[in-house]
């Protein structure tokens, strides 16, 4: 099998870049190890930025998005007992977010992929990348009980943290910069219609909580955990009380319970491998880079890495010049830098630390004033929060 762009792993980024190379009329083939319904129903990320919708509307995925999405113009914080919104419009010209889950946007991709772009083979387990130094890069793998070969002119790892892409790099190549986090988000979703209209970022002497959404029908919240944590040692009641006690203001504010559906347990890591590109090897999303989630920024640097190469490879192919796809890694990894500073930035002032001392805790309070008082600080987390330039 040949192709000119051989993409492993159907996550959003796979599948969003299979999509863009599509449009500007060069062919890819798709390899996902799991199940089209494995993938359709992976709950991840679910909050998209300004320049992601932009993204998926552009590349004729905006419909149900347009339809079922929905958009955010804020957040709050709490701390102390107060409510502060942040006006994300008012503060950055116009951007705002939108909530629409990762496994939507996959499904709209898969469709428009199975519909109208190159094959897109689920069960496809990649073994190998080999030859990437040179002209013709190759993915062996197994498919329905048979190995293949996928012959490429440019091999893009999709396939998240533990893919084999990222492996294919030469030790002598790779630099990793990584921080792991004392604490886990236990998350839940429920059957009960959201208790704010907007998501709500709180810091508590108990920890972190946020409230969020799945739908007006779905709540999504989490819970700061210690890091190891079994989501089955919490029970449903003992979530929704802590929650409640996170969540607490001074006002009439009330948290909405209901049927808990689904518990889980999400490790907090920072991760960056460079560089992002050996020879016709190139990385995106989480292969490259992980983020902790208070930053709402790991589905969206995926968006930008994989827009940035598709613009990158179209150019190759109208000029011939590869000055592009050259700066590929240089120019993702500036993006990727700032959103990493960012989500560490969000972890650190929300969260408590096992070792945290009365003098972090006030440290906290006083960054979270400052955001409250100052309209540049709040102009800071707003940019950030709707997304850094893609490309």
């Amino acid at each position: 099998m040949r192709t000119t762009v051989g993409i492993i792993g159907a996550g959003p980024a796979g599948l969003l870049l299979a999509r863009l190379l599509h449009r500007a009329g060069i062919e890819s083939v798709v390899l996902e190890s799991r199940d089209r319904a494995y993938v359709e129903r992976r709950q991840r990320a679910g909050i998209l930025e300004q320049g992601t919708v932009d993204v998926l509307r552009a590349a004729g995925a905006g419909e149900r998005l347009d339809r079922e999405g929905l958009r955010h113009d804020g957040i709050e914080l709490r701390f102390d007992r107060r409510r502060h919104r942040v006006d994300f419009p008012a503060l950055t010209g116009g951007r705002s977010v939108t909530v629409y889950a990762q496994t939507e946007v996959c499904k709209d991709l898969i469709a428009l992929q199975l519909e109208e772009g190159g094959p897109l083979l689920f069960e496809a387990e990649a073994l190998a990348v080999v030859g990437a130094e040179g002209d013709r890069p190759r993915i062996p793998f197994r498919h329905q009980g048979r190995e293949d070969v996928l012959e490429c002119e440019y091999v893009v790892g999709c396939d998240g943290f533990w893919g084999v892409a990222r492996r294919a790099f030469p030790d002598g190549v790779s630099r990793v910069f990584e921080r792991s986090y004392p604490y886990a988000w236990l998350g839940i979703l429920a059957d009960v219609a959201p208790s704010h209209d907007e998501l709500v970022y709180a810091r508590h002497e108990r920890g972190f909580a946020l409230l969020s959404m799945r739908s007006p029908a779905v709540s999504r919240l989490y819970l700061q955990v210690p890091a190891g944590t079994d989501a089955g040692q919490w029970g449903d009641e003992e979530i929704w009380d802590e929650l409640e006690r996170r969540l607490e203001t001074d006002d009439d504010w009330r948290l909405e319970r209901g049927p808990i559906t689904q518990k889980s347990v999400t490790p907090m890591r920072s991760f960056v491998h460079e560089p992002m590109r050996h020879g016709r090897l190139f990385l995106a999303g989480d292969a490259a880079h992980i983020v902790p989630p208070t930053g709402a920024k790991g589905l969206n640097l995926a968006v930008g890495d994989v827009v940035t190469l598709a613009r990158a490879l179209a150019h190759e192919r109208e000029t011939g010049s590869p000055e592009l796809l050259d700066a590929y890694s240089a120019t993702c990894l500036r993006r990727v830098w700032q959103a990493e500073r960012f989500s560490y930035d969000m972890t650190t002032l929300l969260h408590r630390a096992p070792d945290a001392t009365p003098f972090d805790a006030r440290l906290q309070l006083a960054r979270l004033d400052r955001i409250a008082s100052s309209r540049a600080a709040e102009t800071d987390l707003a940019e950030a929060y709707t997304g850094f330039p893609l490309g």
